[in-house]
């Protein structure tokens, strides 16, 4: 059960906590102690994953293009108007499919596809049918299976989005960020309300069954006012979920982000502040606070598990299974396969090297021993549920006292049933989590509005 929200949070709580979570998650990953992981440990991997052909899996793909580079993004991207170059990671994508299924077994079927980018919709129609017959000829995708696509609704069209559909996708995504003309002018994303009103109207009679937006708080010129109005504009639409993220300014990683001038950006205590609007405003709205900040309507499968207490997170996200495994496709894809978590090579002339030298393209990873595991699978279960049994917590090691201290700043309460995020505490739950150890943030590949 959520705790209930503040109606308020007092100004020395928003002078002291900044959400610094990503602005985008993918590119957040940081390698476990940068430890190389070889050729012969991946394929111990995959050959864990044989041993299990009736398991429970899933398949992320990672499209590493963009027509253009906005200037708040934090995702592992190439800007490119070449066909060519899109024909080419296609080659490799194959060949690195090839290569694992040829390990694990071809056709295997799986219980969830997502293919994140970049942006995934840059490809044109015949590349992304290309993707599919490469994904089909590799694996199964069942009646049960969910496919979902994250889209830039300035790069799609009525053709485009049938042509998605009529792949199998059910659920599509789109980044919204910021409706107010300010802002969109000062990242570099101008997106009119008008337009994205005719995209999200055509999926919705194209038949996507959930079609979910992403916002971004904490960005240049943003107000209470204006961000106010982002919100209602997003509720008229009515999105099956919405994402709300932090944007993370960090232009020693990500050069581009120079651009944007910090005098324009919101104080931590501001954008804190920014983001309670967004928790209240949804939350008035009927939605339901998921995580950390995902909303969903009332009936969302991912609620229901959350007020159940079995809502679980892996590398693509929140998700119902607990027992799902993911293999990741692509530059920068993370996978979470039998206790292991493995990225792939973020550079794609690096990827596509690797691939073309018939090697993985295997850039880190690192094989969970018991007692990790169950220390991980105590701090995701308090990140996704709220609150972790005695008997759980009991698996903590450092972990625990980190939540001692927790507890005297008012963010989680410790008693003898265990222990409980506080209403305040919900607020900075990355922050609560994250900072424990890599056993948490190595899987934050998570796309959670889709997962399912």
């Amino acid at each position: 059960m959520a705790p209930p929200l503040p109606t308020s949070l007092p100004l020395e709580f928003l002078e002291r906590h900044d959400l610094a979570a990503p602005g985008c998650p993918m590119s957040s990953l940081r390698s476990p102690g940068d430890t190389p992981f070889s050729q012969m440990q991946y394929l111990d991997v995959l050959d864990t994953l044989r041993q299990a052909p009736d398991g429970n899996l899933a398949v992320y793909i990672h499209v590493p293009f963009c027509h253009v580079r906005c200037l708040y993004c934090a995702c592992d991207t190439t800007v490119t108007h070449s066909l060519e170059k899109v024909d080419q990671y296609l080659d490799a994508l194959e060949r690195e499919m090839d290569m694992v299924t040829e390990r694990i077994g071809r056709r295997r079927p799986i219980q969830q596809l997502h293919i994140g980018g970049g942006t995934p919709n840059h490809l044109n129609e015949p590349q992304l049918a290309r993707l599919m017959e490469i994904v089909e000829n590799h694996f199964t995708l069942t009646p049960e299976s969910c496919a979902s696509i994250e889209c830039n609704p300035r790069r799609a069209s009525v053709g485009q989005l049938e042509l998605i559909h009529g792949l199998g996708f059910e659920r599509v995504s789109f980044g919204v960020q910021d409706l107010n003309t300010d802002v969109q002018r000062a990242i570099g994303r101008v997106q009119s309300l008008n337009m994205v009103r005719d995209v999200f109207l055509t999926s919705r009679q194209t038949g996507f069954e959930s079609i979910n937006l992403d916002l971004v708080y904490g960005l240049p010129f943003q107000t209470p006012r204006g961000f106010q109005a982002t919100l209602d504009q997003v509720l008229d639409l009515g999105p099956d979920r919405v994402a709300c993220f932090s944007y993370a300014h960090d232009p020693a990683r990500r050069p581009h982000q120079h651009a944007i001038n910090t005098a324009h950006l919101p104080t931590p205590a501001e954008k804190l502040a920014l983001f309670h609007r967004a928790v209240r405003t949804f939350t008035e709205a009927g939605y339901r606070w998921v995580g950390l900040d995902l909303f969903v309507l009332e009936d969302d499968e991912l609620y229901e598990a959350q007020t159940a207490g079995r809502l679980y997170r892996n590398s693509l996200g929140y998700t119902t299974s607990a027992d799902r495994q993911v293999l990741a496709f692509g530059p920068s894809g993370t996978a979470e396969v039998a206790d292991a978590l493995i990225r792939n090579e973020s550079d794609l002339r690096v990827w596509q090297m690797r691939l073309n030298n018939g090697q993985f393209p295997v850039a880190w990873g690192r094989r969970l021993d018991e007692a990790d595991r169950r220390r991980r699978q105590a701090m995701l279960h308090l990140m996704c549920n709220l609150q972790l049994p005695a008997s759980s917590a009991a698996d903590l090691d450092h972990e625990y006292e980190q939540l001692c201290r927790k507890a005297e700043q008012g963010l989680v309460e410790i008693s003898d049933e265990g222990i409980r995020v506080t209403p305040q505490g919900r607020y900075i739950l990355h922050g609560l989590c994250s900072e424990q150890d890599d056993l948490i943030d190595s899987s934050s590949q998570w796309r959670f509005r889709m997962s399912s």
